[in-house]
Formats: structure tokens, C-alpha cells, sequence
């Protein structure tokens, strides 16, 4: 058996000696903004205020866009929603335009994450969603049954309380769209082991989901968690 040994440079050592506490850092930074999010009461009133700039993309009503390229977040969990701001913010998801409204010059701490989060879960989905073309739906519906129904719900309802999304009436290209990009790297706050589920899916399969969720019935969002 024949071994080789690579050498690294002293610049290469230092540059991993660095990136790793680097990254542990971030990381926790993240845990702990989104700690504090969650625990505060959300201010409902500053949170439309705050939503003003959401709406430039997804809407005054937060249905995104009629193509699926924007996501609907009207109606979203309260935990799901912040989970996702904090996200873009700490690099753990990648978007320009995400990254920009998420930042600090827009929503400058918790507390606005918290206001305007709280203001798009209370908004209700009356808009139509976009779908596919119906061919896959029964197909899809029993893959969701049998792999992901657990953890999302019958019928993509989600969970607030384990920072589960709502899935339901959510839009097909961008259900699967975010499906691909899991597998294909590009949604580093997606866990290993749902990309390695998601990996084992041919393309019917992730398309039928898709239409499946993006056809739910989604239930009414709760009531507003604040209003100062």
C-alpha cells in the first residue's frame, strides 16, 4: 500500500486554524440572536412598518411573486420566519437581495427581527398559488406521505414550535427550486440528513411534492402574537 503525505504551507495551517474558531463564532452568534428573537414580545405596529421593504419583493400582502420566484412568507411560522432572517444574516443562507433586507441597516436588532417576522406570520395567503401542472399530485403525495409527513405535517402545516416551515399553498417553482438547491449545495442551513433524503429523490418525485404541497390546504394564520 503506498501512502502519501501532503505538506501544507505554515499560510495554509493558519488560514484553517483561523476559518474554524471563525465559523464557530458565526455560527454561534446566530443561535443567540435567534434565542433572543424568539423570546421577545413582537411589536406588530412597527413590524408593518418595518415590512414596507419586504413588500418591494414579496408584496403588501407577503404572497410573493405570481411565477413562484418569490416565496409566499404571508402566514409563515413566527420561529420559521426568524430563523430564516437570522439565517441570511450570519451567511448560513445565501441570497443577495435576502442578505441586503435582512441586514443591520434595515432590521437593526432582535427586536425588529421580531416585530416584522411576527407582522408577516399574522397575514393571510388570498392570493392564488402558483402550481404545477398537475400530473404528479397523487404521485407526490405519497412520497410526502412516506418521507416527510412526519416532520411537516399531513399536509404541510408545519410546526412553529420546532422551527418546522409551513409548506402548504406555498409556491411550486419555489418549493422546487429550494429542493435542487439543498441537493446542489447552495442552502447551508439545510441539515445533512434532509439533504441526504432529498438526494435520494429523482426528478418526479421532487416535482410531484412540490405540486402536492404547493395544491394544500394551508390553515389560517394564528392570532397576532402582539400588538404594542
Amino acid at each position: 500500500m503506498k501512502i502519501t503525505f501532503v505538506l501544507l504551507s505554515a499560510a495554509s495551517v493558519l488560514a484553517v486554524a483561523t476559518a474554524l474558531p471563525a465559523a464557530a463564532s458565526a455560527a454561534e452568534s446566530a443561535r443567540k440572536e435567534f434565542a433572543t428573537a424568539t423570546r421577545l414580545v413582537p411589536d406588530t405596529v412597527r413590524g408593518e412598518e418595518l415590512f414596507r421593504d419586504c413588500a418591494v419583493c414579496h408584496g403588501r400582502s407577503g404572497n410573493g411573486s405570481d411565477d413562484g420566484g418569490v416565496p409566499r412568507i404571508a402566514g409563515q411560522h413566527f420561529r420559521v420566519l426568524v430563523k430564516q432572517l437570522v439565517d441570511y444574516r450570519h451567511e448560513k443562507r445565501w441570497d443577495i437581495r435576502m442578505e441586503h433586507y435582512a441586514g443591520r441597516k434595515l432590521l437593526e436588532d432582535a427586536q425588529s427581527i421580531a416585530d416584522v417576522a411576527a407582522y408577516a406570520a399574522q397575514l393571510g395567503r388570498e392570493m392564488p398559488r402558483n402550481v404545477g401542472d398537475g400530473t404528479l399530485v397523487a404521485h407526490g403525495e405519497q412520497v410526502y406521505a412516506r418521507l416527510c409527513s412526519e416532520c411537516h405535517g399531513a399536509n404541510g402545516e408545519g410546526n412553529n414550535r420546532t422551527t418546522t416551515p409551513r409548506l402548504a399553498g406555498q409556491h411550486y417553482e419555489y418549493i422546487l427550486r429550494q429542493m435542487y438547491d439543498a441537493v446542489d449545495g447552495r442552502r447551508p442551513n439545510f441539515s445533512s440528513s434532509h439533504v441526504r433524503l432529498l438526494e435520494k429523490l429523482q426528478r418526479d418525485d421532487l416535482a410531484g411534492v412540490a405540486d402536492f404541497l404547493s395544491r394544500s390546504m394551508w390553515s389560517p394564520p394564528p392570532q397576532p402574537l402582539a400588538r404594542n
